[in-house]
């Protein structure tokens, strides 16, 4: 495959996971975003191992990566019940920014492209947020499985001075990332780099620690079949969050009980 078609194949991919995206926004439309999830995955996946990049001695590293994966996303899917559902993508989120960060830093380090000028300057920021971005979600996704999971207790951590810790913090990531872009070369711009990267983790554990269990994105339960067939919340249930631990999940009560969320 052509550098040209690759490219097209990419950018394909890239619409096809706006759309995605858009679709998982609607319960309604959730289905055909999930679909165009997968094609576009499917595409960036073949663009990359039969793209002008990845040589032959590189595909089965690249085959045995997917069989390993494509294992545990079938295992998750069979056996993770619909209850810790969120839980779970808050663990496959992780997984996406530790591999934001990985991908960064390999081409941070890869010197088979020369660049000058701004392709440099352009290519180094692209690197230097990817990773930043990739630390927050890693560090913030793991922290939040913990607490959907109950494995983190789920009282809010409210720093002293928090506000003036994020402030001190960003504004060192900006002043790394000035010291990053003026580096001449890998050795010299790799200690700021690590630096944000430290400081990004730290960061994204410390915006979900002070996020309390009950405000957690999780939906409980809380519905009821009609008549009609449609889905609607009893009345008794308040639109609230909750995790997937038992002592807290809603269920509704037996039919005979003269209280039942169908009389409501």
């Amino acid at each position: 495959m052509s550098a040209n078609l690759a490219t097209m194949a990419y950018i394909a991919a890239t619409i096809l996971f706006i759309l995605s995206l858009g679709g998982l926004s609607n319960p309604e439309t959730s289905r055909r975003g999930n679909s165009y999830g997968i094609l576009g995955m499917a595409i960036a996946v073949l663009a990359t191992v039969f793209g002008p990049r990845v040589t032959a001695a590189g595909i089965p590293w690249i085959v045995g990566a997917l069989a390993v994966g494509g294992a545990v996303g079938l295992y998750a899917a069979r056996k993770v019940r619909m209850t810790q559902m969120p839980e779970l993508v808050a663990l496959m989120h992780s997984l996406v920014g530790l591999a934001a960060c990985l991908v960064g830093f390999a081409s941070y380090v890869d010197t088979s492209i020369v660049f000058e000028g701004a392709e440099k300057a352009i290519h180094e920021v692209e690197i230097y947020i990817g990773i930043l971005i990739g630390a927050v979600t890693f560090s913030g996704s793991v922290i939040a499985f913990g607490k959907l999971s109950g494995k983190i207790g789920g009282k809010p951590m409210l720093l002293p001075a928090r506000h003036w810790l994020n402030l001190a913090g960003l504004l060192a990531v900006i002043w790394f990332g000035v010291a990053f872009l003026q580096s001449h070369d890998i050795a010299s711009g790799m200690l700021p780099l690590l630096a944000m990267t430290v400081i990004a983790l730290l960061f994204g554990v410390h915006m979900v620690m002070a996020i309390g269990g009950a405000d957690m994105p999780s939906w409980c339960p809380c519905s009821t079949a009609t008549p009609a067939g449609r889905r609607r919340r009893p009345a008794s249930c308040s639109r609230t969050t909750c995790s997937s631990s038992p002592a807290r999940s809603w269920a509704p009560p037996a039919r005979s009980s003269p209280t039942s969320c169908a009389a409501q």
